[in-house]
């Protein structure tokens, strides 16, 4: 447990300005429609002050009676004790040795049901359950009476939990800071189903009595005294009471859900468009679909890197993406002109993450083989997905707590090297990200052709004694990440010298000068008139129709 909470202190270093909760997005998949049954859940951890690791905390067992001492995870807060259990479960980034996954966006709701001085925060409440669950219907169990005991001091928030077997989606609020605990409701996601959530809450109507809803006993009588709803039972909306639609939520948060529900089921692609752009009458997204066709760890890996790509809100068009079709925007998020308020679109893929993951929980493997994360750092556009199995023992160097930080350049740090190349293509990004994107496919589609092999050898070791299993896979997974770490290295080195100075150097090393594409040109012109227009001086000769060899008129190169 020591080892959890030095990283809730090193982490609230960083993350006092800005918690890397706000602009999270989350996607689900079931059983039944993932591609080689397994569940999945995917996170992105946005932040502009987070940086980037994979957390690790060993197993324990623990005296009768001892306490345990809550530090907030956004701030390093002090909060209070809460009461021990007798044994932890071992816990690799959000997946536990169960392979139980738990994952989160904030979506605050009500402002005055915030500000309750408790024991419990969200992020505590994430990896405290992670160590003590050994399924997804029980995390939401355990979830529920913790903040039942010891209050809930977080905004509104989902929460994505999933095991080998079954996927949940939850959505929880505080009461206030007059009022202890929380209200919450979950739902099971039916298998063959996915589901999504991004900084809005989602579930609304559910049924009262089924044993794939699980709800606090207040959820609906809170809401009729706080005078968020009067009706009957039945037609009780949790998102509609405690976090009532806006347009924000709507564009900001809920085009997310959008793009993945879009892109999974191209037949129904244009069924929520309308509602998306806010149209109240349109059909509202559900809480979950059914996927054209079953979903591969290749099919979450490009649902993560989604810029809105072929939809009317594609961050690579306009003016904002500059003349490389740049698909990222500077924040502010939100901005003003003339005294109108304006903002920028937000997609799924954003240039201020600072670590994604698309975890993987199957029955049909030994729960430290089942379990696996596909762990990256940076843009998930530009990221490398590198296999994290439940069942190693220690965190690859550059992915590992206390490697580096926020505040200081490492070269030993995924974070960073990840970071360096990812800013370099920024200025040069349509032609960059296809070299960038070689690289990345070559590193990714190593990793899947070889899962088969590398997984049926630990099956092997692990009938011997699942000790050697777990070495196996350690070894295995701290190479595959010193090898994605010295490949991005020697990219970055690669890149500034083909791309240096605004020149890019062709096939043969040549170094040319393409200029910028063609709209953009027009643009300027449109912009300025003639005031770059090259004129001849009276009595100046015609300009002879020639290459120049140097491409510089001046006297001296």
């Amino acid at each position: 447990m020591k080892t959890m909470f030095t990283i809730f202190t090193m982490m609230s270093v960083i993350l006092v300005q800005e918690p890397f909760s706000r602009a999270c997005t989350n996607f689900l998949v079931t059983k039944g429609a993932s591609a080689d049954g397994s569940t999945m859940v995917s996170y992105a951890a946005d932040s502009h002050v987070l940086y980037g690791e994979l957390y690790y905390t060993p197993s324990a067992d623990h005296p009768e009676g001892s306490m345990l001492d809550i530090y907030e995870w956004d701030t390093g807060d002090y909060l209070g004790k809460i009461e021990q259990v007798r044994h932890t479960f071992e816990v690799v980034g959000n997946m536990n040795e169960h392979q139980v996954v738990i994952g989160e966006t904030t979506w605050g709701g009500r402002e005055e049901l915030q500000g309750q001085k408790a024991t419990m925060d969200y992020g505590s409440l994430i990896y405290i359950t992670l160590q003590r669950a050994r399924t997804a219907r029980e995390a939401v169990h355990i979830m529920g009476d913790l903040v039942a005991k010891y209050g809930y001091r977080s905004e509104g928030e989902s929460f994505s939990i999933a095991d080998a077997k079954e996927v949940w989606f939850m959505d929880m609020i505080g009461k206030g800071p007059k009022e202890k605990g929380a209200v919450w409701v979950a739902r099971k996601i039916p298998d063959g189903y996915i589901s999504a959530h991004a900084n809005q809450a989602r579930i609304r109507t559910f049924p009262l009595r089924s044993r794939d809803t699980i709800y606090s006993p207040d959820v609906i009588s809170f809401a009729r005294k706080k005078g968020y709803f009067k009706g009957r039972d039945r037609d009780f909306s949790f998102a509609d009471a405690y976090a009532p639609m806006s347009f924000e939520a709507l564009r900001i948060c809920e085009a997310r859900v959008w793009a993945m529900f879009r892109r999974a089921a191209p037949s129904k692609r244009d069924r929520w468009t309308r509602w998306i752009m806010g149209d109240m009458k349109a059909p509202r997204l559900p809480l979950w679909i059914k996927p054209d066709k079953k979903l591969s760890v290749q099919d979450m890996m490009s649902l993560m890197r989604d810029h809105f790509e072929g939809t009317p809100f594609d961050l690579s068009k306009g003016v904002g993406a500059g003349p490389y079709q740049l698909p990222y925007r500077w924040r502010p998020l939100y901005w003003e002109v003339d005294g109108k308020k304006y903002f920028n679109e937000r997609a799924t893929s954003t240039q201020q993450t600072g670590f994604s993951f698309i975890t993987q929980s199957r029955s049909f493997l030994p729960a430290p083989i089942g379990g696996l994360i596909w762990f990256g750092v940076d843009d998930t556009y530009s990221t490398v997905y590198v296999p994290m199995y439940s069942g190693i023992r220690k965190i690859p160097k550059p992915y590992a707590v206390g490697t580096a930080d926020f505040q200081h350049f490492s070269w030993d740090s995924a974070f960073w090297v990840f970071n360096w190349v990812s800013n370099f293509a920024y200025g040069r990004y349509m032609d960059m990200i296809k070299d960038i994107q070689v690289v990345q496919g070559n590193l990714e589609g190593s990793f899947l052709s070889r899962q088969p092999q590398v997984e049926k050898a630990a099956v092997k070791l692990y009938r011997q004694a699942p000790e050697l299993a777990r070495e196996y896979l350690t070894r295995y997974s701290d190479e595959q990440a010193n090898k994605v770490v010295d490949r991005w290295r020697k990219l970055g080195q690669q890149l500034l010298v083909k791309y240096l100075d605004g020149n890019v150097r062709d096939e043969h090393g040549k170094v040319t000068h393409p200029g910028y594409p063609k709209q953009w040109y027009r643009r300027i012109v449109k912009d300025s008139g003639d005031h770059f227009y090259k004129r001849r001086l009276p009595g100046e000769p015609e300009e002879k129709k020639h290459e120049q060899k140097n491409n510089c008129p001046c006297p001296t190169h």
